[in-house]
């Protein structure tokens, strides 16, 4: 039986930091640590088709199961981007490394229309013997309607059920009805989980949007924060932890959240460019997975720009974000101790006829105890 363990224990004096570069080697001051996160390249692209995400897991038959989003590029250029709520469907990839190739192996979760709309943004662990495959769904295309998801199963030929706490179709979180709950107004749904085991319970972090009292032309009346819903069992049910965990004034999306040392940490997208651009994400870090301060949190990646240069990019098409190559939902795979595989979406391609793609990264921790 193959276990994927995501807890780092790293030797810095002062902060964890990811060091983005592509062949220039970084030391962090005063650490006995250095990680190196270098671009490999694309993970996933598909003719007509967009990829958006590759959430990674190591298979029992020793190979790397990719599970991403993919919808068709529309016709209609007026659809944009839009096909990631309207159409989507969850597709299964599979290589024998982390670095690919990887090839399709079937559509895992069908976009079902009407209340099972549009299965996105998939994201896979595999805790205690068993594959947990968590993801969103709306209804009739409706964004206040997003829901989470959540299937088991015994391994990975797509033969998902719902886990045993959630309603009979696997929904297993729901806008909460209690006020006293953080995002009782929410108005995008709760979305893009993540899930891990701490502390002998299990933590199912979510996105929420909850509505601001000022409304500016930057933050458009809106909020994005996270928190958490809490289970002793895996399969739930989860209830929601009350208060939120990431502070407001900092927003983001895309949080991958994973044991670091003693403490939960996140990977997410910087949503509203608090520590840089819009194209890179963020490095949060909890001591108990209920609060993630801001001054804590650090800026972790860049745009895709920063790895493989302007100059490649300069023709590229652009379905989302800029040329810059905004690097989103965060996926981490480690495969040993030391050598740990990051997974990142961009809606940019420079291949013609090919939609958003999914990219890989390696990330090579040095001179380090690793846990």
């Amino acid at each position: 039986m193959i276990k994927i363990k995501l807890n780092i224990m790293l030797l810095v004096v002062g902060s964890f930091i990811l060091v983005c570069c592509k062949s220039e080697k970084k030391q962090t001051e005063g650490s006995s640590s250095r990680i190196n996160f270098d671009y490999l390249g694309i993970a996933v692209q598909k003719k007509y088709t967009h990829i958006w995400g590759s959430s990674p897991v190591l298979g029992k038959d020793g190979k790397v199961h990719l599970y991403v989003s993919e919808w068709p590029i529309p016709k209609d250029a007026s659809e944009r981007f839009s096909g990631w709520h309207k159409h989507c469907n969850i597709a299964h990839y599979v290589g024998d490394t982390p670095e690919g190739p990887f090839e399709f192996v079937r559509t895992a979760i069908k976009d079902q229309d009407g209340e099972f709309n549009s299965p996105h943004n998939p994201t896979i662990k595999y805790i205690d013997g068993q594959y947990v495959l968590c993801f969103i769904v709306n209804e009739n295309n409706d964004l206040s309607k997003q829901r989470i998801m959540m299937y088991v199963a015994d391994d990975l030929s797509d033969n998902w059920k719902p886990a045993k706490g959630a309603e009979l179709d696997g929904t297993m979180l729901r806008v909460p009805s209690d006020t006293i709950v953080w995002n009782y107004e929410a108005v995008l749904g709760v979305s893009n989980p993540s899930l891990i085991k701490a502390n002998d319970q299990y933590l199912l972090y979510y996105k929420s949007v909850v509505p601001l009292k000022e409304k500016t032309e930057k933050n458009k009346g809106r909020d994005y924060g996270y928190g958490v819903a809490i289970s002793k069992n895996l399969q739930g049910p989860y209830d929601f932890y009350p208060k939120r965990v990431t502070e407001e004034g900092i927003q983001l999306e895309d949080a991958f959240a994973f044991n670091l040392g003693q403490e939960i940490a996140f990977l997410s997208r910087d949503y509203m460019a608090a520590k840089g651009s819009h194209a890179g994400g963020l490095l949060w870090r909890s001591s108990d997975g209920f609060s993630f301060p801001t001054e804590n949190t650090t800026r972790a990646f860049e745009g895709l720009s920063a790895y493989v240069g302007e100059d490649n990019l300069k023709n590229a098409n652009v379905f989302r974000g800029t040329k810059e190559g905004h690097l989103e939902r965060p996926q981490l795979l480690m495969i040993d101790e030391k050598t740990i595989y990051l997974y990142l979406a961009t809606g940019i391609n420079t291949t013609p006829d090919f939609g958003s793609a999914s990219h890989v990264f390696k990330v090579l921790i040095k001179n380090s105890t690793v846990k």
